[in-house]
């Protein structure tokens, strides 16, 4: 019993750096526009990941388990594949999609032991696709609806800038929400299907790590949401955040793990495509896109490696 506990660090280390990767789609933009401190946001991020892995995460959770039967082994080899995938693209500064590399070394695990459920795969990689347009489909129609809306505020310049400090706090603590209801699944699902854990501890152990992910080692990528991909103004900002999250939000009440990070560049696009399109850095784009192609390849390699090593 007590093995399989140290085995649940799998998940906790996953769980970590789903945190420091993917907390960079909750308050980068607001970070790298220098109109929230990145210690406010933490707090703030810890708060709400938390409270929406615990409040809305089962249906994610049950989902992603049921791609492929598991035991506490498989379970250790996906959430340390998935992990060490994440890391990697954490430390080249890229803003990846941590479900894909959950998927990703699932399938590489079911492949080895003959059994992967394609029909629940087929919806996932079809809300992956949906993501990033949904982020710049709702990027587009609230900018244009709430820019009138605040342009007929004719607010002080001074009252101006609180007011957007306060929105962007708020669409980031909605946006923290969403990514502990959506992303929960990707840190624990399995150890759940496995039988380690009930639903309710699968969505604590991995709302906890995601936050402790998110304060630690997360500014990094921030900067390259938030600042490289496109110069942010303050209400662009807050348009970007708001879009990413109702979008990830719509996936966890599907139950579908999605890319906040797929998410976040749909809405940083969608800014673009308002504002002209050679607003957007092309390079950083294509870097980011390379990224989100290769990230299940190299979680379903580590994970088929890891089980022929250790299996």
């Amino acid at each position: 019993m007590f093995l399989n506990y140290i085995k649940l660090l799998g998940s906790v280390f996953l769980g970590w750096s789903l945190g420091t990767n993917d907390a960079a789609n909750v308050f980068g933009t607001a970070v790298a526009s220098h109109m929230v401190k990145f210690r406010v946001a933490c707090v703030f991020m810890a708060v709400f990941i938390i409270a929406g892995a615990i409040i809305q995460g089962a249906p994610g959770i049950e989902r992603v388990g049921g791609l492929a039967n598991q035991t506490i082994n498989t379970a250790l080899i996906v959430t340390i594949a998935a992990a060490l995938t994440t890391t990697i693209m954490t430390f080249l500064r890229l803003p990846i999609s941590t479900s894909q590399a959950v998927v990703g070394a699932i399938i590489g695990v079911g492949i080895m032991r003959g059994h992967v459920n394609f029909s629940g795969l087929k919806t996932i990689v079809a809300c992956w696709v949906a993501t990033p347009i949904g982020g710049a489909l709702f990027a587009i129609v609230l900018y244009g609806i709430l820019g009138k809306i605040i342009s007929n505020m004719k607010l002080h310049f001074v009252t101006y800038d609180r007011f957007m400090r306060m929105l962007l706090i708020l669409s980031g603590s909605y946006s923290a929400y969403a990514l502990g209801a959506n992303n929960v699944a990707n840190a624990t699902g399995v150890f759940y299907q496995s039988g380690t854990l009930s639903a309710y501890q699968a969505a604590l152990i991995g709302g906890v790590s995601i936050a402790l992910g998110a304060v630690t080692f997360s500014k990094n990528v921030m900067l390259t949401v938030g600042k490289r991909l496109l110069n942010l103004d303050a209400f662009s900002a807050f348009i970007v955040i708001l879009s990413e999250a109702i979008t990830v939000h719509i996936f966890a009440i599907i139950g579908v793990p999605v890319s906040t990070s797929q998410a976040v560049v749909g809405g940083v696009l969608g800014i673009g495509i308002v504002k002209g399109v050679r607003t957007v850095d092309i390079r950083t784009l294509r870097r980011i896109l390379y990224a989100w192609i290769l990230t299940p390849v190299i979680g379903g390699i580590f994970s088929y490696l890891m089980y022929r090593l250790f299996c």
